[in-house]
């Protein structure tokens, strides 16, 4: 996906939110958002919006003087997540279908986004998941691909959707042992995207093979990745895509076989999918 008009307009009220997480002084609230609106009159609209976005970051960590915007945030995202756990854990139990179950558990986390244009309620999505059905339903091709894979890929997305990612993990180990699984994160902070350190800290690294991408955009941008990263990209029998950051990164991917699991929270999206904000999507690529 390329950057839109009405991508512009959200990149630069990131800038105000930025500037709300840092607690930021009037003078330096100002110079955020003046920043980014000087940068936004040069976006490329070659660019997808995660490519756009990692350039607008890393200015605003410069002038803040902070090399993670969200660590605050980002750490309360991850206790807010795991306040459910034991909640999660007793409806996987109880599940008759438990890889639809995981995968509503990994879309539902899919909400802790500091970057949306329209926020949810993770409380309020974990309610009503289970009782809502995807808009875009390729669950059943997803199950067909994960039946013959033998090395499937999942690139994580935000942080505190990390924790439930472990959960989807883990269950589709027990259901798939023979399966290679990797699961790949971002190269360092941007907005609240998982890295390597929160991934480590969740236990990501006993789980399964954990891969830092190399890239400094919220969403794996292909040709920013490091030649590891690439590899296991290229030859996983199944990629599964988390988020909309991911998303926007791969829809004109050289590859097919991903599987893009996410809540749609932005009208650019929407329209990309065909679906509407809020709804939640199962879509493969073949």
């Amino acid at each position: 996906m390329k950057i839109e008009e009405a991508c512009v307009g959200c990149i630069i009220n990131q800038s105000v939110k930025v500037a709300n997480a840092i607690r930021a002084e009037d003078a330096l609230k100002t110079r955020l958002i003046s920043t980014v609106e000087d940068m936004s009159k040069t976006f490329s609209f070659n660019d997808a919006p995660p490519e756009i976005a990692a350039d607008v970051y890393e200015m605003m960590a410069k002038l803040a003087h902070k090399s993670d915007l969200y660590d605050e945030l980002k750490e309360h995202s991850t206790q807010k997540a795991l306040s459910f756990v034991p909640f999660l854990k007793q409806k996987l139990q109880d599940s008759q279908d438990k890889l639809l179950t995981a995968t509503k558990i990994a879309v539902a986390g899919n909400v802790i986004d500091l970057a949306a244009e329209v926020e949810f309620d993770l409380a309020d999505e974990l309610d009503k998941i289970f009782h809502t059905e995807f808009s875009h339903n390729d669950f059943h091709l997803l199950t067909q691909e994960l039946s013959h894979a033998r090395r499937v890929l999942v690139i994580g997305d935000n942080v505190g959707e990390h924790i439930f990612d472990y959960m989807f993990i883990e269950v589709l180990k027990e259901l798939y042992p023979k399966v290679h699984f990797s699961y790949m994160v971002r190269g360092n902070p941007i907005i609240n995207d998982v890295t390597m350190k929160e991934a480590k800290e969740a236990g990501f690294d006993e789980l399964c093979e954990l891969i830092d991408s190399g890239v400094n955009t919220p969403g794996f941008t292909y040709n920013r990745a490091n030649k590891y990263a690439q590899k296991v990209f290229d030859t996983a029998d199944l990629v599964i895509s988390k988020g909309m950051g991911n998303y926007e990164c791969l829809t004109s991917s050289h590859r097919k076989n991903i599987c893009f699991l996410l809540k749609v929270k932005c009208e650019v999206v929407a329209s990309s999918l065909k679906q509407k904000v809020g709804d939640i999507v199962c879509k493969l690529s073949l």
